[in-house]
């Protein structure tokens, strides 16, 4: 496609810390998810309900919290890893874009009878 050609003599920027981020997110994704599940571990091998609280209802707290956390950490890997990918997306090459003929480049147009733009050939009328 002639509309998707690379600039030529444009250097691509380096990469930068979204990569170490970017490689780092599984480990941390794995110990987000690992700790609340060792936390819920501990409560149900070693339950230590409240006074007046039952065992189960100490379990379903605990385990309830989990989940919340692990859901949340999951939910800042994700929004972390988008943002690293966009920052990846924007540091690739430059492409030729589309041109837009400006009309009153130089010296603006007198009156609005003169800034009309050129005929377009997509224009209707």
């Amino acid at each position: 496609m002639r509309n998707l050609n690379r600039l030529s003599g444009v250097r691509r920027y380096p990469p930068g810390v979204e990569w170490l981020i970017l490689k780092r997110l599984p480990l941390v994704l794995l110990a987000s998810t690992a700790t609340p599940l060792c936390c819920y571990l501990v409560a149900y091998l070693f339950p230590t309900p409240a006074i007046g609280e039952t065992v189960e209802k100490h379990l379903a707290t605990v385990g309830i919290a989990a989940v919340a956390t692990a859901v949340t950490a999951w939910t800042a890997v994700f929004t972390v890893a988008i943002g690293c990918l966009i920052v990846v997306l924007m540091k690739g090459p430059a492409y030729v874009a589309d041109q837009y003929p400006l009309v009153d480049a130089d010296q603006p147009a007198a009156s609005e009878a003169e800034a009309k733009p050129p005929d377009h050939p997509c224009d209707p009328a």
